[in-house]
C-alpha cells in the first residue's frame, strides 16, 4: 500500500491537506492563532506558543524517525548554510514581529475568519515569496551559500545511529514542557 502512496503524487497531496488541516484545528485549539497569545509569548508573559511548538517537535521527531525506520519514508535534508540560516532568520523574525503570526497560524487565523491574517499574512508570504524568488540569484552567491555546510544533521556529524538523538532530546523537551508547566508558565 505505501508504494502505491509513493507512487500518486495526487493521493500524497491530499495526505497532505488532510494532516495540514489537521494541524490547524490544533493550533486554533490551542489559542496560538490569537495575537494576545503570540504578544504574550514575545513579551515572556506566556508561554503557550513554546509548549506548543515544542510538544509538535517531539511528535514530529520521533514519528518521522519511527516511520524512517520501518521504512515507510526516506529522508533527504537539504543543504544548509550559515547564510542561509541568518536571512531565514531574518526573514522570520521581522514578519513575526510586525505582524504577531508565523505562516502556520496565519492560516490558521484565516480559517478563524482574522481580517489580518488574511490581508496581511497572506499578501505577506506572496508578496515576500515573490520578492526573495527575484533576489535569490543575485543572493546566492554572496549570502546564502556562505557557510555551507551542505545536508548535515545531528546523526550525521555525530556518526551515530538517529535515535541516539531522538530519544534524549525527546526526553529533554519533555522535562521542558513539564519545568513549564510546574512554574506555571
Amino acid at each position: 500500500m505505501l508504494a502505491r502512496v509513493r507512487a500518486n503524487h495526487r493521493v500524497q497531496l491530499w495526505i497532505g491537506l488532510a494532516l495540514g488541516v489537521c494541524f490547524g484545528f490544533l493550533l486554533q485549539r490551542s489559542g496560538v492563532t490569537e495575537y494576545d497569545v503570540i504578544l504574550d509569548q514575545l513579551l515572556l508573559q506566556g508561554f503557550t506558543v513554546v509548549k506548543v511548538m515544542v510538544s509538535a517537535i517531539i511528535t514530529g521527531m520521533i514519528g518521522v524517525h519511527a516511520m524512517r525506520s520501518l521504512g515507510w519514508v526516506r529522508l533527504h535534508p537539504k543543504s544548509g548554510s550559515i547564510g542561509k540560516s541568518i536571512v531565514g532568520s531574518l526573514i522570520f523574525g521581522v514578519a513575526f514581529a510586525i505582524l504577531g503570526y508565523c505562516p502556520g497560524t496565519i492560516l490558521g487565523g484565516i480559517g478563524q475568519g482574522a481580517l489580518d491574517a488574511l490581508v496581511g499574512g497572506l499578501a505577506g508570504i506572496l508578496l515576500g515569496s515573490w520578492l526573495f524568488a527575484v533576489a535569490y540569484p543575485r543572493l546566492q552567491k554572496p549570502i546564502l551559500l556562505k557557510g555551507d555546510f551542505g545536508p548535515l544533521t545531528l546523526p550525521v556529524l555525530l556518526k551515530v545511529n538517529a535515535w541516539i538523538i531522538v530519544i534524549p532530546a525527546a526526553g529533554l523537551l519533555f522535562g521542558a514542557l513539564l519545568w513549564l508547566e510546574s512554574v506555571g508558565l
